[in-house]
């Protein structure tokens, strides 16, 4: 009784936190932080999350030890790039490529 409420209640929470997160991409706000919390949401319930969040992950840059490194900017590629990613990742979900037999 209490599973199907527990992953209805994971799949809303995770969903709400996601499409904050890609609203903040054209928004003013933290999307890059956003969007991985929203995903590993989701991951608790969904294998595809799980690899979303995987592949999102492999993309991120490194932290560099020293703070002399500059500051990344928000520019009309990184929004491409972030949009393509997630055009991408969609595809994959809902076509994926089938093993020949």
């Amino acid at each position: 009784m209490i599973k199907p409420f527990k992953r209805i209640l994971i799949t809303v929470a995770g969903s709400t936190v996601l499409l904050i997160g890609i609203a903040l991409i054209v928004l003013p706000g933290p999307a890059f932080i956003v969007i991985p919390a929203g995903l590993a949401i989701l991951a608790v319930e969904f294998a595809w999350a799980k690899r979303w969040l995987r592949s999102a992950r492999a993309l991120m840059p490194r932290h560099s030890k020293d703070d002399s490194a500059p500051r990344k900017k928000l520019t009309l590629r990184s929004i491409r790039r972030s949009a393509s990613f997630l055009l991408r990742q969609v595809t994959r979900t809902l076509f994926p490529k089938r093993k020949n037999p």
